[in-house]
């Protein structure tokens, strides 16, 4: 007999739809006709357990005790999930065979191996296991992950960077947020002080760009725009490019500052005649944009309906377990297997009964096109977010459900239509001695973009040759100011994560940020930035993410290696070192545990003053008097915290 052991009820439910019927549910599993069994996780059954399991004085929040470093790690049961555990330590017993159907992620991986390790399964029983990965939760897609089972022995990397990860997270958090906690207290902060590894670099985002826009001090600039004619009266502007004798007249961004200067520019050139000196017209073509990854669909669904970060994930789970509409939503990957591009008539069929307003989209669509998202060199353990080839009424779906999964789709059907194509016009134009050019892109054939709507009207320049001649009817000084950094919204702050190699300066570690997923994973970023407001840290305010005050003493009590990203390329680089099995865990605990006492030592030096009169989180911001964000937590005379990773972690799966 068989066992399948998926991550939730809803992967049990169609892995049993792919096996031999009729199904018996039963308490807590389902009997298939062929004697096979499937079973589930609850997410995590699992949890790190507290300080306190380890030694019971780390009820009491100590100085001396840190940092706490368990000698050997233990996992607790979840309360409400302890029946369903017991359910899978029988299965187990009885299974000849078990098949790991975890998630098809790092994380996934980790979630089904510490329960089999908990559970203690015979060495024998858990070295024939095996891994079935799905990603569409469609009987022909579950069919066809059926008959691909692998080894899991291939997955054992993916568990143990997983494992670093979730162990590390837990030492930093708890040992860092019990030490500001209780320092803060001495600057007579009362609340608890939340630090994780990923969370506090976020904030620290914020903070910075919040400073940057109070500190930012407007100046005006100015620009020259030449009205121009050609000899049959067709009208363009061009723009004065200054040159190195204007430097000292001009920023570090080349602006000139100088209003005389522009002034003189504009009145020598009025009336007077002109030379088109360069005459250039590139075309060019743009394919279309790659399937969804959560992150790009999380930032466009921003951008486009004002959805927050976790609104989107929580539509796109919807549209996953219980619909059936979309592939696996928390994927990192933006590529498709080659093998998929058959199921693609399917697929545009669906979208057509499910989203009405797609209709005109899908009529143009040719499935015989290929673009270069199927790509099976660039598909891991999942593949991008694309819709399945269910479909429901297509008044079957609302409001955030309906936006987001309109957007997949969209995005899908892009890879059915031809390039996007145009043609880059430049014109250099030499006036009284000055340089002007002349930019315009026009579009030749719309290809993709015809999905995106009707566009703006676009400017053309005339059609003109190196030699021919202009008159410059009038110059026009264009007074600008300079413009401060944007505040963060949900949309800029998840591209920042996603993109943060360019808020590091060291350029080794900009080069790991960028090879790997960013701050954060595609499944913990909206849970970080909905934290960070629940604790108090964030304020939103329509759509703008600012600091609070609290916030910013937060991350002005803490080392700048806290309070920044570069620790994260430091841990990226080991963890991904680990899944290629060129890592150590052993060598990664071991410098983790070094780093950990100095930065506690760091912290420990000086009574942090970024705190004092700071207020903490109100009610229902994270603190509530006898509560911290993660759970029972004294506020005086000796506070203790059930804080899992001092984020919202279980077991690591979730840490930030």
């Amino acid at each position: 007999m068989k066992l399948y052991i998926a991550e939730k009820p809803s992967l049990a439910r169609a892995i049993a739809a792919g096996l031999p019927g009729p199904q018996k549910r039963e308490e807590g599993f389902i009997r298939c006709g062929n004697g096979d069994l499937v079973s589930w996780c609850i997410g995590h059954l699992l949890e790190q357990a507290e300080p306190d399991a380890y030694d019971p004085a780390y009820k009491q929040w100590c100085l001396e005790h840190l940092p706490i470093v368990p000698r050997q790690w233990q996992l607790k049961p979840r309360p409400k999930v302890r029946s369903q555990l017991a359910v899978l330590r029988r299965l187990c017993q009885e299974a000849d065979e078990l098949i790991h159907a975890g998630d098809p992620d790092r994380e996934g991986q980790l979630l089904v191996d510490e329960v089999i390790d908990f559970l203690k399964v015979p060495a024998a029983k858990r070295r024939a296991m095996q891994r079935l990965l799905v990603s569409d939760l469609n009987p022909a897609a579950v069919k066809r992950a059926l008959a691909r089972l692998r080894p899991n022995s291939e997955f054992v990397p993916l568990s143990v960077s997983a494992l670093a990860r979730s162990r590390a997270d837990w030492l930093y958090g708890i040992n860092l947020t019990r030490a500001l906690t209780l320092q803060g207290r001495r600057a007579g902060f009362d609340g608890l002080l939340s630090v994780g590894r990923v969370q506090t670099p976020v904030l620290g985002l914020v903070v910075e760009r919040d400073r940057q826009i109070e500190a930012f001090v407007a100046k005006p600039y100015y620009e020259v725009q030449a009205h121009l004619q050609t000899a049959s009266d067709v009208p363009f502007t061009a723009l004065w490019q200054p040159s190195e004798a204007c430097a000292r007249w001009q920023d570090d961004e080349g602006r000139v500052l100088s209003e005389a200067l522009a002034r003189n520019v504009a009145q020598r050139i009025g009336g007077k005649p002109g030379t088109v000196e360069e005459a250039t017209r590139k075309p060019g073509r743009q394919p279309p944009p790659l399937p969804y990854n959560l992150s790009a669909l999380q930032i466009d669904a921003s951008k486009r309906f004002g959805l927050s970060a976790q609104q989107v994930l929580d539509a796109c789970q919807q549209l996953y377990e219980r619909h059936r509409l979309i592939t696996y939503p928390r994927s990192d990957c933006r590529y498709l297997p080659a093998e998929h591009h058959r199921e693609a008539r399917e697929v545009v069929a669906a979208i057509a009964r499910c989203e009405p307003a797609l209709a005109k989209a899908v009529d143009g669509a040719d499935t015989g096109l290929k673009s270069s998202a199927w790509n099976d060199s660039k598909v891991g353990a999942h593949h991008a977010i694309i819709p399945t080839s269910r479909a429901l009424a297509g008044d079957a779906l609302k409001g955030s459900e309906r936006q987001v999964y309109e957007l997949i789709a969209r995005q899908y059907l892009m890879q059915f239509y031809p390039p996007w194509q145009y043609a880059d016009a430049r014109l250099a134009l030499r006036i009284e001695g000055g340089l002007f050019v002349a930019k315009a892109r026009q579009t030749l054939a719309p290809g993709w973009k015809a999905l995106l709507g009707k566009s703006a009207e676009e400017e053309t320049l005339p059609p003109l040759a190196v030699g021919d001649a202009v008159h410059c009817a009038r110059g026009e000084v264009l007074s600008k100011m300079t413009q401060p950094p944007k505040p963060f919204t949900d949309a800029t702050l998840l591209a920042a994560m996603t993109g943060i190699a360019r808020f590091v300066t060291d350029p080794q570690l900009r080069k790991v940020l960028r090879d790997t997923d960013g701050l954060g994973t595609e499944a913990t970023r909206a849970g970080i930035i909905e934290l960070l407001v629940t604790r108090g840290y964030l304020l939103r305010r329509g759509k703008t993410l600012n600091a609070s005050e609290a916030g910013r003493g937060l991350i002005d009590a803490l080392p700048s290696a806290v309070s920044r990203p570069d620790l994260t390329a430091h841990w990226e680089s080991a963890l991904e070192a680990m899944t290629r099995r060129e890592g150590s865990y052993d060598q990664f605990m071991q410098g983790l545990q070094q780093s950990l006492s100095e930065l506690i030592e760091q912290l420990c030096a000086q009574v942090p003053e970024a705190l004092r009169g700071v207020k903490g989180a109100p009610s229902g911001k994270g603190r509530r008097r006898g509560k911290t964000a993660g759970g029972r937590a004294r506020t005086r005379g000796g506070p203790r915290a059930r804080h899992g990773a001092a984020a919202n972690g279980k077991g690591g799966r979730r840490s930030a």
